[in-house]
């Protein structure tokens, strides 16, 4: 038996295999449940081929979380599928690396900040509205952020909309905490995805992790990433909401 035996799953953001959007799909596949992945405009035909490379290829919806019309209408695409949702994986977000990353914070224009932070953190709130109707008691929301306690090089702007995106998970852990539902975040350390190519300077960060995580850490394996994202999907946290839960080879614990 696995821990998501039998259930519904999810996966907002899913464009390459190499994603942990991707990794999460196929563990918690692998795991007994029944997964769904969405992505839109020009990236939708990759995800479709994608889907492929899973152990079952999956749905895909079409979902611009932006996208009122997208999000009005999730319901019932989910509903061709499947008779509702008891997991919702938020993988998604994005800044313009032209002009909000790689050290360009003071540079940063407020139409492309507002766009980081519309689709990086406020999204988070969009998906999980547009799902509510989907979900019941014991259902959980994760998300994925990258640790936005501290300023790191090169990644600017993309920090303060992860800081929002945390915050944002914690007031919806209070608002539909009420329902059963559950919110909590997933804190990845560096890794090698079509997201961390588009950072300048990202070689920086990665570097940091090869001498001062404890446990050591793979840029390349998003495996780990996924068990964590997977397990609070499960009910092996019952009570576990607003948190965010460190996958960084404890990188994060260190001083020096």
């Amino acid at each position: 038996m696995g821990i998501l035996d039998g259930k519904r799953i999810l996966v907002a953001g899913v464009t390459m295999d190499k994603s942990i959007g991707f990794a999460a799909a196929r563990f918690a596949q692998e795991q007994g449940a029944e997964v769904l992945i969405s992505n839109f405009g020009r990236a939708l035909g990759i995800t479709r081929r994608i889907a492929k490379r899973l152990p079952k290829e999956a749905p895909v919806l079409e979902l611009d979380v932006t996208d009122e019309d997208h999000l009005a209408g999730l319901e019932a695409a989910v509903r061709e599928h499947v008779d509702g949702l008891d997991g919702v994986v938020h993988s998604i977000a994005y800044g313009n690396p032209e002009t909000l990353l790689g050290g360009k914070f003071l540079e940063g224009p407020w139409d492309d900040v507002a766009q980081a932070v519309q689709v990086s953190a406020y999204s988070l709130r969009s998906l999980a509205v547009a799902c509510r109707p989907l979900m019941g008691e014991g259902s959980s929301i994760v998300g994925l952020t990258f640790d936005a306690t501290v300023a790191w090089p090169a990644y600017d702007w993309m920090g303060v909309a992860k800081a929002a995106l945390e915050n944002t998970s914690r007031y919806l852990a209070r608002d539909l905490g009420p329902d059963g539902i559950r919110c909590n975040l997933v804190s990845a350390g560096p890794l090698k995805t079509l997201a961390a190519k588009a950072i300048p300077g990202f070689e920086d960060l990665e570097s940091m992790w090869s001498t001062r995580a404890p446990l050591g850490w793979d840029e390349t394996d998003a495996d780990p990433t996924a068990r964590a994202i997977c397990a609070l999907l499960s009910d092996l946290f019952p009570a576990t909401t607003g948190e965010i839960v460190h996958v960084d080879g404890g990188f994060h614990a260190m001083g020096a």
